[in-house]
């Protein structure tokens, strides 16, 4: 029956639905349900339409049930409108629109959806990694609000789906596969974000002209990256994280997508303005925040210096006065010598408010605070990020190289923390342990709230590494106490809160500095 239907109705000419549906072309097949994409024409209402034609005879119990519970699906998405799905117009079953001689179990007829097949976007190269998010992500919002009514789309076939005039990915052939569950959704916009990154197709049941992602010996998805070194790190992950069923770091749901997705759109823009930058002539690239912002950090930065300034300027001053007076003695005075040696007691360790010396000593909150070496360099620092992905992992070095203006930056959240992940940081990786006693932290980034965490490795669990000292950040310099000095060759800035406000969260570091008791 089938062949016979492909032979005679289902052909340029034919007609469907009691002769009201006049076929124009074919755009696809899905075959594992036997769904046949066609654009018609509707001979009553003169208008084109899309038609998902179930082929199969309708003598087979087995079909026939199948086929049932795809129309069932579809007639329940009739109710569902979103920019992002084409409209389901009708559905034909057997006996109603449709006779046993068509060779058809069903045909769902939605409006039609101008724009380009999807293969043929990405047949003669991969699309731009910033345009592809856009793409996905819009697709993704009708996927999100579809999972909300209960719905399942079956966006889970890269022929079903057409990219509109106006830049956004759209649900041309609705009818989801009668066994489809939410989760094949999700997995379905890893494997279009794949294929417009890539221009191969990650999941079973693909069409035969695009060819399937490659695997790894262990059976896992090449990365993106690795086909398409242009794709953002974090983008190549962020794809195959929601295709595949890992217990760990999986993204499951479309809500979690939506927010991946809004991070890696943040971080291709700042990368993108940051390759549109120009050069220092010493060969530096220097990319900052908004020049608003830029502007505000450096007054505060300037203040800071202005303070350092004054404090030494206050020091020689007194250290004059002290040996103008040392001279002038004329050997009466009633009072103990002085020893030039003793700076002022309110200068001892530094500043009281805890600001570091100027030989390396960090500041202290009183007489009896402890002294602190030079500043240890880490020969290695990386984004610490256990539970996701992004944060700007080629920025991190940023964050010790001698330069505040230079920050390493968090993803834009529309959340604040632990919302999407409990939080993210960096890093210090050390040739030989150190013992730590304090973390200087010079950043505009107030309210920042900060655990310093050691690990015995640099890929330890959150759960593995301990806290050895908290503190929030609310000046441009914030010098963070350890509860005790720690050895330790890992060392972890953890960020638990960011700053700013809904619906942007996000926190920098211009330049973290690892002090050692002395």
């Amino acid at each position: 029956m089938g062949t016979r239907a492909q032979r005679g109705a289902l052909a340029p000419g034919g007609v469907v639905g009691d002769g009201r549906y006049r076929l124009l072309a074919q755009f696809g097949i899905d075959e594992r349900a036997g769904a046949h994409l066609w654009r018609a024409r509707d001979g009553q209402l003169r208008r084109d339409v899309a038609l998902t034609m179930l082929v199969g005879d309708p003598a087979d119990p087995e079909a026939a049930l199948l086929g049932r519970r795809t129309l069932e699906r579809a007639a329940h998405a009739a109710t569902f409108e979103h920019p992002g799905v084409a409209r389901v117009l009708d559905v034909l079953s057997l006996g109603s629109g449709i006779s046993s001689s068509e060779g058809l179990l069903g045909i769902v007829v939605a409006e039609w959806t101008k724009g380009t097949d999807l293969i043929d976007l990405v047949a003669e190269r991969p699309v731009e990694p910033g345009a592809a998010v856009r793409m996905v992500r819009a697709l993704a919002e009708s996927v999100d609000q579809a999972h909300q009514s209960g719905l399942v789309l079956g966006i889970d076939h890269p022929q079903r789906l057409r990219l509109t005039p106006d830049g956004r990915l759209r649900l041309a052939f609705p009818g989801p596969l009668p066994d489809a569950t939410l989760r094949d959704d999700v997995k379905a916009l890893g494997s279009v974000l794949y294929l417009l990154l890539t221009g191969r197709w990650a999941l079973p049941g693909g069409p035969p002209a695009l060819p399937p992602a490659p695997k790894s010996p262990t059976g896992r998805i090449v990365p993106a990256k690795s086909l398409q070194p242009r794709v953002p790190q974090e983008l190549s992950a962020l794809s195959v994280r929601t295709i595949e069923d890992g217990d760990h770091g999986g993204i499951r749901t479309s809500a979690a997508i939506l927010r991946a997705l809004d991070n890696a759109a943040e971080a291709a823009e700042r990368a993108k303005q940051a390759a549109a930058e120009p050069a220092e002539p010493d060969g530096s690239v220097w990319t900052t925040k908004k020049p608003s912002k830029d502007k505000a950090r450096r007054r505060k930065l300037a203040l800071g210096v202005t303070a350092l300034v004054c404090a030494a300027v206050a020091v020689l001053a007194w250290l004059g006065m002290m040996a103008i007076n040392f001279f002038q003695d004329d050997g009466d005075s009633s009072g103990p010598p002085v020893n030039l040696a003793d700076p002022p007691s309110q200068q001892q360790g530094g500043d009281q408010n805890g600001g570091d010396g100027g030989n390396g000593g960090d500041g202290g909150n009183g007489n009896q605070q402890a002294q602190t070496g030079k500043p240890v360099q880490p020969s290695e620092i990386t984004v610490y990020n256990p539970e996701g992905e992004g944060d700007s992992p080629g920025d991190a070095p940023r964050a010790v190289d001698g330069d505040p203006a230079t920050v390493w930056r968090t993803d834009l959240y529309k959340q604040q923390l632990p919302a999407l992940k409990p939080g993210v940081g960096l890093l210090a990786t050390f040739d030989e342990p150190i013992d730590l006693s304090k973390v200087r932290v010079i950043a505009d980034s107030p309210g920042t709230e900060v655990e310093i965490r050691t690990a015995g490795s640099p890929e330890a669990p959150l759960d593995d590494t301990q806290i050895v000292g908290r503190g929030t950040l609310e000046d441009v310099n914030t010098m963070i106490s350890l509860d005790q000095p720690v050895d330790s060759t890992y060392v972890v800035v953890w960020v638990t809160t960011l700053s700013g406000q809904e619906p942007e969260f996000t926190s920098e570091f211009g330049e973290v500095k690892f002090l050692p008791s002395g």
